[in-house]
């Protein structure tokens, strides 16, 4: 059984108040809450077994450095990776998207080669591009999506030339909540001999993420979304890429030797991780995927699909409702318009109402512009999230909608 109600017990946060009222948490696509395990394990590791890693031979620094690894090994198996040495750590996907794009872009891009996006996607995967094409001179090339949110996968085969040597895309919207076809995505670009990114930020705290099955070749997610701690990601990348790819940044840890003359950098993964890495958020992240397998990655994708289609339903029922994003394989975020009420308002009033929503472009203003709008509310959902919740949500946009009329 999925007892939310205990599982809400592990989130302290979730019993406070806003403005006298029970906070009611619906912005999970930004970031999740963090159950006591996590943040008791954050306290614990500075409090006695705080040492750098990889560099000491006193215990605590062997001690620091075995929680560090065996973190790796976590995240290796929770994606199912084939070896550690394809798993490294970085400050979130968007750190993980802009190593991605500067080592492959300096070593395998020139000038006139293209990228492959979509016109979902958040703007971190948007502006390395850009800020490569500016350097190098590479294009961008766009997927469409239809109204209801969906890639138009035809044209997505359409725009492969002899200049394509990347794709790069998002596993599921942030703002449509659309899951995209990551697994045919994929094996479209293989068919091509061209290499696929996914951006797994919103995918991986929702539904079993599996790199080999997908055939990813590199993919990126934040420890924050998947209720670990901020400052603490992963990218993925296939042995045979990372080898390929020049190192990001330069420093301590990643280096075998160094004179004057020449540095010899260090093995996978090690190459990619310059300086001290973040070994109290590794471990974190390590404590947030213990929580969620225990819960059950299957039962927590049941229970919120569950949710958000009750959401669905209920939302339809408020006169002047419009929702941003039906495609038939969605996840668990609704963007919304009520009538002619500013985005802003609607939420600067809902957390009046102890409701916390997020407002405004979502970081994904491309896709505002092809929905026709300046911004959207979105309501996102978490593992401890409730249908009461979704009803005191319903409740707090009736009275809104009355107030307005």
């Amino acid at each position: 059984m999925y007892d939310v109600k205990k599982i809400r017990d592990d989130f302290p946060i979730l019993g406070r108040t806003v403005y006298g009222k029970p906070l009611v948490y619906f912005d999970n696509a930004a970031t999740t809450q963090k159950p006591r395990m996590v943040v008791d394990s954050i306290a614990n590791e500075y409090y006695s077994v705080n040492a750098n890693v990889h560099r000491g031979v006193h215990f605590l620094s062997q001690q620091a450095t075995d929680l560090h690894e065996e973190a790796r090994e976590k995240v290796r198996a929770f994606i199912n990776a084939k070896k550690t040495d394809e798993i490294i750590f970085t400050r979130g996907t968007t750190e993980a998207i802009n190593l991605l794009v500067d080592s492959f872009g300096n070593e395998f891009m020139s000038e006139g080669d293209e990228v492959i996006i979509s016109a979902m996607e958040h703007h971190s995967n948007i502006v390395p591009w850009q800020i490569l094409a500016a350097k190098r001179g590479i294009s961008i090339r766009v997927i469409p999506i239809n109204d209801t949110g969906e890639l138009l996968l035809d044209e997505y085969e359409k725009l492969f030339t002899e200049r394509t040597k990347i794709v790069s895309i998002t596993q599921v919207s942030n703002v449509l909540g659309t899951i995209n076809p990551v697994k045919q995505i994929i094996a479209i670009a293989h068919s091509h001999n061209i290499p696929v990114l996914i951006d797994g930020a919103q995918s991986v705290p929702h539904m079993k993420v599996d790199v080999q099955d997908m055939d990813a070749d590199f993919f990126a997610f934040s420890g924050h979304k998947v209720y670990g701690p901020t400052g603490i990601g992963v990218l993925y990348g296939k042995e045979n890429w990372l080898d390929r790819l020049p190192p990001y940044q330069g420093g301590g840890e990643m280096i075998q030797s160094v004179s004057f003359e020449k540095t010899i950098f260090e093995k996978l993964p090690f190459k990619f991780e310059a300086g001290t890495p973040d070994y109290i958020g590794t471990n974190g992240l390590a404590k947030a995927i213990d929580y969620i397998s225990t819960l059950g990655m299957e039962n927590i994708a049941t229970y919120e699909h569950e949710l958000t289609q009750y959401a669905m339903q209920r939302m339809k029922e408020i006169p002047g409702m419009r929702i941003y994003g039906e495609a038939t394989d969605k996840g668990s975020v609704i963007s919304f318009l009520v009538g002619n009420i500013h985005h802003l308002d609607m939420g600067t009033l809902l957390d009046r109402l102890g409701i916390a929503v997020r407002t405004g472009h979502h970081c994904a203003q491309p896709l505002m512009i092809r929905l026709g709008v300046e911004g959207l509310v979105r309501a996102s959902f978490g593992l401890y999230n409730t249908k009461e919740e979704v009803d005191t949500l319903i409740a707090g946009i009736l009275r809104i909608s009355t107030m307005f009329n």
